[in-house]
């Protein structure tokens, strides 16, 4: 597999990773809650999750996610890879904003911009 392969694996991973934990908020979100001082109302929400087939998806996600991950780091320095996992924090910024509505905060838009300029700076001075 060539480097250039590797970096294609790179992206798969970060964006099944996205998916996996999109799916899992979307899932949880329609289930509901339980009471912190009800254990049996905890383990049938657990149960009712983990029969889910988003669920199932979403973690199916994460899990060929990290099949993706292995694959990469067969070509890549994990120095090198690991800090592009970052882009996931701008993705799920981005995402949890348009489909689920959550607050984008002037906190959580500084917060991201300093991931990118840390991968930017990362990718500048790689070898």
């Amino acid at each position: 597999m060539a480097r250039s392969a590797a970096w294609f694996l790179l992206a798969g991973t970060v964006l099944l990773s996205v998916c996996g934990q999109l799916l899992l908020k979307w899932q949880v979100t329609r289930v509901g809650g339980v009471s912190p001082g009800d254990p049996r109302g905890l383990v049938f929400l657990v149960g009712r999750l983990l029969f889910n087939p988003w669920i199932i998806a979403g973690l199916g996600s994460a899990f060929i996610a990290s099949l993706l991950w292995m694959l990469a780091l067969t070509k890549l320095d994990l120095s090198e890879a690991y800090p592009y996992t970052a882009l996931s924090f701008v993705l799920i910024l981005l995402t949890s904003y348009f489909l689920f509505g959550e607050p984008l905060t002037m906190g959580k838009v500084m917060g991201t911009g300093l991931v990118i300029a840390g991968i930017f700076v990362l990718a500048m001075t790689s070898n």
